[in-house]
């Protein structure tokens, strides 16, 4: 990649004199201010150079614009991870920390062409087979559930014990989950993104998908699981094993960080103290200023080519950076006029978010059942001493203390609680239910109580 101009000062704490003069968009610097990274980067032009881990360099889209006709030129732009001319040169070690989310998988995410058309319509309509209403109920089920775990405490981490667990639970129901694989797949699911041993839990959700893909061969039920293998797309149960991985993966961290960002942006931010109709108000305005997944969809030029004023050469790394084009001069005007959800929070293109939807549906209900149950909750510590996750791809705080009046619980249950509906997980685990096992055993038990 070409030389870059002059560029102003950066902002504190970030070391943009490193070789190349690449801006690092890991560290506690970067997590604790995105916004002065974004504003500094702004001055390279539509396009900045960007460090995502050491030794991980990339060019970072910046305006809305440039990102817009990023993602939608797929001839141009190419998803296959295989073509990273980094990584085929051995520039980025297969255990680099960033490579887990960049490397190339067998998924609609990172094909092209016919392939891609292919399994994405498996994944879209299947997906659009969600029940809506259904969805919020058993959203809402799930939050009692969490709620009654901590509710008589008075206290809560809004992370830890519900924005992070709600999700998987969830996408644990929509995809038809027997115990004991659900409990592997919350393990996995979280310690690829938060676990000191990613390989291993990688390893553990892989291997709880291809079990469920065989328990849904042998007994297909009403699940998003048993949908995607009656597509007429007619996928073998390799590419079903890589395409739930990839819906429950970049489904429920995203989702996490979601509810996370809305939650913190409706206890520290006045405008919103009344609830009620805002909570959707604040879903919007955390799209646009705070999105769960920041800096992402991977892209590689097919040639050489120029692009936003910058040289590219074919298989550079090229990311979207959804934060800075929502917040950009851009979009000012056509956030100010009212077109409350023109962001790119939910990417756009032929790989635009298949499932922003049901997300959206899951957080508004998530975040109401959750104000509703515990009306006084407020933050338990000042504002200014939380704590961002470092990483150059997701949003997200580490821990969101709060506290609020105890509940009154009977045997574990809220007042209000759902024991009587059914999840859509797979019947034949009804033996499995009544052992303790991981806290997906432990939810279908309190199902059945």
């Amino acid at each position: 990649m070409d030389s870059r101009p002059t560029a102003p000062v950066p902002p504190p704490g970030c070391p943009a004199h490193t070789d190349g003069g690449r801006v690092p968009l890991h560290g506690p610097a970067f997590a604790a201010d995105p916004q002065a990274y974004y504003a500094y980067l702004r001055h390279y032009g539509p396009t900045a150079p960007v460090e995502l881990a050491p030794g991980v360099e990339a060019t970072l889209v910046t305006d809305y614009t440039a990102a817009l006709q990023l993602l939608q030129d797929s001839a141009s732009f190419r998803k296959d991870a295989r073509r990273w001319r980094a990584f085929n040169e051995g520039l980025v070690r297969p255990d680099n920390p960033v490579a887990p989310l960049l490397a190339y998988r067998p998924n609609c995410m990172f094909s092209d062409g016919a392939e891609h058309l292919r399994l994405r319509q498996a994944v879209t309509d299947s997906m659009a087979r969600v029940d809506q209403r259904r969805l919020a109920q058993s959203t809402a089920q799930i939050s009692d559930y969490l709620i009654a775990q901590f509710g008589a405490r008075g206290s809560a981490d809004l992370l830890g014990d519900y924005a992070k667990q709600l999700p998987l639970f969830v996408f644990n129901e929509l995809f038809g989950c027997p115990a004991e694989i659900g409990d592997r797949v919350l393990f996995g699911i979280s310690g690829m993104f938060d676990g000191a041993n990613a390989e291993r839990a990688t390893q553990v959700l892989f291997g709880a998908v291809g079990e469920l893909v065989a328990v849904k061969r042998a007994r297909p039920g009403d699940d998003v699981t048993s949908w995607l293998m009656q597509h007429e797309a007619g996928l073998t149960d390799e590419e079903m094993v890589h395409q739930l991985a990839l819906l429950l993966g970049a489904g429920a961290e995203p989702l996490r960080n979601l509810i996370g960002n809305v939650l913190h942006r409706l206890l520290t931010d006045d405008r919103y103290a009344d609830g009620g109709g805002l909570i959707d108000e604040a879903v919007d305005d955390t799209l646009w200023d705070n999105p769960p997944m920041a800096n992402y969809a991977p892209h590689y030029p097919a040639t050489d080519m120029e692009f936003a004023g910058e040289h590219l050469r074919a298989g550079d790394l090229l990311l979207v950076s959804f934060a800075a084009a929502n917040t950009g001069p851009a979009l000012s005007a056509a956030r100010q006029a009212g077109s409350s959800r023109a962001h790119l929070a939910w990417s756009a293109g032929p790989h635009a978010c298949p499932s922003k939807d049901p997300a959206r549906q899951i957080t508004v209900t998530a975040v109401e059942n959750l104000l509703n149950s515990l009306p006084d909750v407020e933050l338990a510590v000042p504002e200014e001493s939380l704590i961002w996750r470092p990483g150059p791809f997701n949003r997200g705080l580490t821990v969101l203390p709060s506290r609020f009046t105890p509940l009154r619980t009977s045997g574990g249950s809220l007042p209000h609680a759902r024991p009587e509906a059914q999840p859509q997980a797979d019947q034949s685990g009804t033996d499995r239910r009544r052992e303790r096992g991981g806290m997906w055993s432990q939810f279908l038990n309190w199902l059945t109580k």
